[in-house]
């Protein structure tokens, strides 16, 4: 006997011979221990720290797609081309997100550049490198830390962006 799977919009349907099975098929559900907070600043810096990852959690996972997408237009060109297109592909993601950047605060700036590590393994140092040239990132480095930032900074979810981490879990299950 042969079986088929049909999808509907919230559960799929398996039909086996005579059977008919329901499939739903649910999100991952995280349960961590309660937060405790020593004090009110602890807890500003956690609620501050769920609106940064909701505002830029979505806006990371687009860039790393564009990243991705990007590279595989670029890995069949060369230098010259690369040049020209990258030119060109900048002024359409202005225009795409710079709305959305000017908008930002200090704090959700920092966190777009965590969560774009954690989303692609590169540091923002990296990526700036890679499409605008070891110049400009060192420039750009050099700004960064000017303003108590760090472009070569990595992700950390195990260690020091722990509570990090734990929101992005929570905000993707829709749990927070």
């Amino acid at each position: 006997m042969e079986a088929s799977v049909q999808h509907t919009d919230s559960v799929a349907v398996r039909i086996s011979g005579d059977d008919t099975l329901y499939l739903a098929y649910l999100h991952d559900v995280y349960v961590f221990p309660p937060m405790r907070f020593k004090s009110k600043k602890q807890e500003r810096f956690y609620w501050k720290t769920v609106r940064d990852v909701k505002k830029t959690l979505p806006i990371a996972k687009i860039l790393h797609q564009e990243m991705v997408k990007t590279d595989a237009v670029m890995s069949k060109m060369n230098n010259k081309e690369k040049k020209r297109f990258w030119k060109q592909y900048e002024k359409i993601l202005y225009s795409q997100y710079e709305d959305k950047f000017r908008k930002m605060t200090a704090s959700q700036g920092q966190m777009l550049m965590k969560l774009i590590d954690r989303e692609s393994g590169q540091t923002s140092y990296d990526v700036i490198k890679y499409y605008k040239g070891t110049f400009i990132a060192n420039f750009f480095q050099i700004w960064a830390k000017m303003f108590g930032n760090d472009l070569k900074a990595e992700y950390d979810g195990k260690d020091k962006d722990q509570i990090t981490e734990r929101i992005i879990l929570l905000v993707e299950a829709g749990q927070l």
